[in-house]
Order: structure tokens, then sequence, then C-alpha cells
């Protein structure tokens, strides 16, 4: 595999287009573990290993690009949140982050419970074998054979968010002789500091019933008349990708002041309250997440505080975390097919994967880390721009970065922190077969998610 340097675009500390310093890394080899799931190092020869498994091997094997997905730091990391939780308290990871049968299979051993957004999640997770009553349905438009599916299996929540899905539910419920268990979600008016595509709590958007113009309230004085449906809890949820413990106390403090106003008009203490998930994960150096014990310990806090304050119960917390477990667990490995320097702007790296399987770039104009893992490198850093193969300029992986100037195609790149919503939101755009999921664990890997073929794709295709 042919070493040679490129001629290159920007070095050492360079100016961006857009203006903005940036200084390159002093040591390109290096591997910040708060991006990198926690089995990932440097073997002798200076290739990336995943649980003990060598990257040149596992493309070898599985192709690229592929997903990557460390097991044990998954596990790990259940565990974690399980733990800062306690009984007292119930953890759903959210599905949609990335949902199989094998991460189902595991979430239930870990003792998480699981939150779908469709009959299709569902579906997966009732084959997985993950008990119905752990499960809680979400949803803007739930369909009717949604509904009724869950109300079927018996999952243990439906999260309503419309006036219109409340007297759907309670049909379905009355016509098969179920009380259903449901929360009603609600939009607290906090402004969350995340991207305006994936805020969820400010009045103007899709999600929930207003507090502040009295839909929630309206909404809880419908479901208390309904014998069917058994108001358990108010769900909130900010947004995604979220620092910030503030706005998660403005919303814990406008929650807790709903149920006191139930209290005060029905008689009647809410026995839940869920705040749903949207904690930050690192994707780069610059992004320090909390840990676990430190969420839920200033959770446990605002909303006992506010309670107190109320003169109500404590109710039964829930949260919600997705990215938070799978995001930092899996890695996305590319084979660079060509590099092309501009000089005097930066040289693009084009790899064989691109927005099919990581769309959040140009969707959220999201930022990631890249390293080169088939190799160790002491070439001077470029300033790199790394892009897939699809006929779309906006087609970008990693918008910045810096990587060795005799960077070569048939090099290996990674980027790590994709377990969240790369592989549940990939496409076929220009009819790209969609990646494998390959879970990695004490020395062995085993595909979770098999990549598609030209077969998958003519099969659907009717002609």
């Amino acid at each position: 595999m042919s070493r040679s340097a490129h001629p290159a675009g920007p070095r050492h500390a360079d100016v961006l287009p857009e203006g903005h310093y940036q200084a390159p890394p002093s040591d390109l080899n290096h591997l910040d573990q708060r991006v990198w799931s926690r089995t990932v190092t440097r073997n002798a020869d200076g290739a990336v290993e995943v649980g003990g498994l060598d990257v040149r091997a596992l493309a070898e094997e599985f192709g690229t690009p592929a997903y990557f997905l460390d097991e044990a730091d998954f596990r790990s990391r259940c565990r974690a949140w399980r733990a800062a939780f306690g009984n007292d308290a119930d953890v759903f990871y959210a599905g949609k982050a990335f949902l199989s049968r094998a991460v189902v299979r595991w979430l239930t051993e870990e003792g998480l419970n699981l939150d779908v957004c469709s009959g299709t999640e569902l579906a997966v997770a009732l084959d997985a074998g993950m008990p119905a009553e752990r499960i809680a349905l979400h949803g803007n438009n739930k369909s009717t054979a949604e509904i009724e599916r869950a109300v079927t299996a018996g999952v243990g929540r439906i999260v309503l968010d419309s006036f219109q899905e409340i007297v759907r539910v309670a049909a379905i419920a009355q016509e098969h002789g179920v009380r259903q268990r449901v929360q009603i979600r609600v939009t607290v008016g906090v402004e969350a500091h995340t991207h305006e595509f994936i805020a969820t709590a400010h009045e103007d958007q899709k999600f929930g019933l207003a507090l502040a113009d009295g839909m929630a309230a309206e909404a809880v004085h419908r479901v208390l008349k309904l014998e069917s449906l058994e108001l358990v809890g108010i769900h909130s949820h900010i947004g995604s990708q979220i620092f910030d413990m503030a706005g998660f106390e403005v919303a814990a403090r406008r929650v807790v002041s709903l149920l006191g106003d139930v209290r005060d008009e029905h008689g009647v203490e809410l026995p839940e309250i869920d705040l749903g998930g949207g904690l930050g994960i690192a994707y780069t150096s610059e992004d320090d997440p909390r840990e676990p014990q430190d969420i839920a310990k200033a959770l446990g806090e605002i909303v006992t505080r506010e309670c107190e304050a109320a003169g109500l119960r404590v109710p039964r917390l829930s949260v919600e975390p997705g990215r938070a477990i799978v995001g930092p667990t899996a890695f996305t490995l590319y084979e660079v097919g060509t590099v092309k320097p501009l000089e005097g702007l930066r040289t693009y790296v084009s790899v064989d994967g691109g927005m099919s399987d990581n769309i959040r770039t140009a969707l959220y104009d999201a930022e990631y880390t890249v390293a080169l893992v088939s190799r160790t490198s002491e070439a001077p850093p470029m300033l790199s721009r790394v892009v897939g193969k699809h006929c779309e300029s906006g087609d970008i992986v990693v918008k910045d970065a810096f990587l060795p100037s005799d960077l070569a195609p048939g090099d290996l790149l990674a980027v790590p922190a994709t377990g969240a919503y790369c592989r549940a939101m990939a496409s076929n755009y220009n009819h790209a077969l969609r990646p494998p999921v390959v879970a990695v664990a004490d020395g062995g890997a085993r595909v979770i998610v098999r990549r598609e073929t030209e077969d998958d794709l003519l099969r659907l295709d009717v002609g």
C-alpha cells in the first residue's frame, strides 16, 4: 500500500475559510478516550484495536464502511446508568438512537427499560424478548395499528401527544378491555442550547401539549375522565446533545408545578415524572459530558426540591438516555479513496461512505473527530475535510480536521462516537448499500446487522 506524500493544503496553525483560527494537535496519533470507546487502543504496529482486534483485520473480514460497536462498553454504560439512578427510578434506553435485536437483548440483561417511537421499533423489541411492561411507546402521530399493537402487547406506558390521540388510545384500550397506563407529553417552554432541529420543549414545534396555553392541563382533565386510561405521569423532553443542566431544572420546576395543579384541581397526585433524555456526549475533545452519577444526583435533587416546595410526594423519576449509552460505543471505519489538495484552503479526503451512513453533519452541522487508524504517521499535519462519495457538495463527514500529510488511498480512517443516529438514520442515497453493524467483544467480532446487498435493493424494486 503506497505511503507517498501528497501535496498538502494548509499545515500547522491555520485560518479556516470561515475565519476561525485552528491549531493542529501536537500528536496526530493520540486517541482521546473521551471520544473513543473504552477498549480502543493502538497496538505495537501503530494500528488501532477495539476489543483486542486490529482494525486492519476487521476491514479485511467485514469490509468498509462499517460500524464497529464495542459491546463491553455498551454494557458498562448501561450498568452505570442503572446504578446511578438506583431502584427508585427507571432508565429507558431511547431506541431511536440505534436499535437491533442484539441491543434489545443486552438492555434486557442489564436491567434497562426501552423507549420506542414506532410500531416497527416495538416489533424489534418484542421479537428480541424485551418484556412488554418495560416498554414505552412515544410518537407525535401514532397510527391506529401502532396503538393497537402496543395495547394488545401490554406495553407499560403510552406517551400521549395530542387530544386526538387521547381519544384514539382510549377507544382502542376500551375495545380490548384494557386499562392502558399513559403519560402526557408536555412542552414546557424551555429553549435548550442545542440545534434548532433537535430542540423539543419550545412551543413552536410538533411535539407535546403546551403548558403555557393550558393545553397540558386540559389534556390531564380529559384523560382523568376516561375509564380505559390510567394517567400515571407527565413526560417532558427538552432536546438533544445538551450539557447544561439549567434547562432540566426549569423543565422540572414547571412539570412539578403542573403536578401541583393536578392535585389541587382533581385531588390526584400522579406517581411518575419523566424528564426525557438528550444528555450530550463527546464528539470532539472540546465536549465535556457529565457522568451518569452526576446527572442522577442533579436531577434527583431538582425534583425533590421542587416537590417539597409544592408539598407533593416525590414521584418516581424516569430518564431516557439513548445517545449517552450507544453513541460513544461505536466508530465508523472507512477506506480512503482519493486525496485532493486545494492550495491555500484545505485537502479533501474522500472515503467510501458519506452522508448515506452519517447524515448528521449535513443535517445538524454536527462536528466529529477523525483519525488515521491503520498506522501511525510522523508526517506534518494538513487541514482536511473528510467527505463521502455521494453526488452532493454537502456530503461531508468531518468538516475540519488535521490528518497526516502522507495520507494515501487505501489508508483506513475511523470516525468515533457514531453509535447513535448514524445507522439509525442511514439511507440508500445513490443506491448506497447500508453498512453492517459489527459487535466486538473479548477478542471476537460478529455481525449484528448485516450489510445490505444489491439483491436486497433489487428485491424491493418490483419494476
